[in-house]
């Protein structure tokens, strides 16, 4: 009997959300009192609030004093909440690891000294668009929740070099998470966290005006960030050719680095930045118009035998080339490529990716409208390992030809395929599938022209065993193809019917109660 009423951790751990008009002091409250008979509520996340009896600090009161082992809160859109709500937490749950504040405008730096005071096992401070919160919060956070090792601080405009230069000073020892957004910092936060971010393992900093080339060499420079790994920058005008290559040097553990609307690096930061980086995996570049292709291979060139990924999305500047350089890298250690929305990348340059790569096995070519067979089929046909998962979405002057040839090279190993958009893509290719695909879950034929032939052609497949397929905006798939595809099997559990106006709801009822166990959009 014993045995039986002891409750597992899982009945133990008491977690809610209250979301929209259901957010209120009342249901709050009551909340509290029902999980009280459990020891109280540990997680709780209040997103919005109602509009005329929203929660307040009287429904934090009553949180605060029926769940002392409170450990995480959630407080995003909730206007009405004040400092004295937030000190009532504090005083009744000392146990509070992490605090999650958005959208709060009554929140200020009294309520952030008397969380401080009360829940010295703070580990994870969040505190987006909340205009009262100020430096002194930080500094008071730093100073007494020394276990701290996450921080993200978004678009407070009192926060300013004192703030977060107090926060990194006083919590160095745990501190490994750090993301701040629009905030009002200049270099010497950044000289900071360069010289005293000794446990930090990921740094992401957007959208910091006031920052300048000097406050990222600096950084770099105070060789403080020993252990960094991971390092995201999107829209920081300090971030130039000079900054990448201190980073790169000083930064000697760097894996992953994402840069995005960095519009001063070029292809002379990249060259010198792929000489340093000895152990650099990943590198994701977004909307940086001056890094061109002729940068792009310097950069494959000079990288180590770890670079495993590459990402460049809208970056306008990568466009074909007149000449090939002298010496075409060989890159045998990258695995995931993706080239996406980039107008100027064309056949020519896909079809040299092709020779440089020859162990991909994840690619995304999306968005390369002006790509054609005669720039995939060079990749297809170059690629030594078999590829797992291809997105040619949007890739409109692809046909039948190209992707038959995907199928028959690398079908015993192709997982995920999508052709969504690919509007030259009919028929053929299925039955060239449903031949060559042994391992195949995932399909994307929207807006294609599959017909319902096509249909049950894959519907009948016996190698086939998809759990996703999309024939969303197929115009040419009918009513016909219901009977086909009530026949998929058990392994399906995704497809999407949107926009087949052949099809008809009636019929669409139909197919959900003999598909009862797939979810079906339509």
């Amino acid at each position: 009997m014993e045995e039986d009423n002891e409750e597992s951790p899982a009945d133990r751990c008491v977690d809610r959300v209250l979301e929209g008009k259901e957010a209120t002091d009342v249901r709050l409250a009551a909340m509290a009192v029902v999980a009280g008979s459990r020891g109280g509520l540990e997680k709780l996340a209040v997103r919005g609030s109602h509009p005329t009896r929203g929660v307040t600090d009287q429904g934090l009161s009553a949180v605060a004093r029926g769940s002392p082992n409170l450990s995480s809160l959630a407080l995003w859109d909730v206007p009405l909440i004040t400092d004295a709500g937030l000190a009532e937490i504090a005083a009744g749950c000392p146990s509070l690891e992490r605090l999650d504040i958005c959208r709060c405008p009554l929140i200020t730096d009294k309520g952030l000294v008397a969380v401080a005071q009360g829940c010295p096992n703070l580990v994870s401070l969040t505190i987006e668009a909340c205009p009262g919160v100020a430096n002194e919060g930080l500094r008071a956070i730093g100073r007494s929740c020394v276990k701290l090792q996450a921080v993200n601080i978004k678009n407070c405009p009192l926060v300013g070099d004192q703030g977060i230069s107090s926060l990194v000073c006083s919590a160095t020892a745990a501190l490994t998470k750090i993301r701040l957004q629009g905030l009002n910092i200049t270099d010497a936060s950044l000289a900071v966290i360069g010289y005293y971010g000794k446990a930090i393992t990921d740094l992401t900093l957007t959208r910091l005006a006031a920052v300048g080339e000097r406050g990222f060499w600096v950084m770099a420079n105070a060789a403080g960030l020993q252990n960094l790994r991971c390092m995201s920058v999107t829209s920081c005008p300090g971030v130039t050719d000079l900054a990448l290559a201190s980073i790169a040097k000083f930064c000697p553990n760097l894996k992953q680095l994402y840069l995005r609307k960095c519009g001063y690096v070029s292809d002379a930061g990249l060259k010198a930045f792929t000489e340093s980086a000895k152990v650099f995996e990943n590198l994701h570049l977004e909307e940086c118009n001056r890094v061109s292709l002729v940068g792009i291979l310097a950069f494959l060139l000079n990288c180590r035998e770890k670079f495993r990924a590459l990402s460049l999305v809208k970056c306008m500047g990568i466009k074909d080339i007149c000449s090939a350089p002298a010496q075409l890298p060989l890159c045998r250690s990258l695995r995931f490529l993706t080239i996406k929305d980039c107008p100027g990348f064309t056949d020519a340059s896909l079809a040299a990716v092709g020779m440089i790569c020859p162990q991909l096995e994840q690619v995304d070519l999306s968005g390369l409208g002006e790509v054609t067979d005669n720039g995939l089929l060079p990749l297809i046909q170059s690629s030594e390992a078999g590829l797992v998962k291809v997105d040619l979405s949007g890739c409109k002057n692809i046909t039948d030809v190209a992707v038959s040839s995907l199928v028959k090279g690398h079908g015993k190993s192709l997982k995920k395929i999508n052709l969504e958009g690919c509007s030259k893509i009919t028929d053929a290719i299925l039955f060239t599938m449903s031949e060559s695909c042994t391992e195949l879950a995932e399909l994307n034929l929207s807006n294609c022209m599959v017909s319902d032939y096509g249909v049950a052609i894959l519907a009948s497949a016996r190698h086939l065993k998809l759990r996703v397929l999309s024939l969303s905006g197929c115009s040419k798939v009918t009513q016909k193809s219901v009977l086909f595809l009530g026949n998929l099997g058990q392994s399906i559990e995704g497809l999407n019917l949107q926009f087949c106006d052949m099809i008809g709801n009636h019929n669409i009822a139909s197919l959900e109660k003999k598909l009862w166990w797939c979810d079906i959009l339509a």
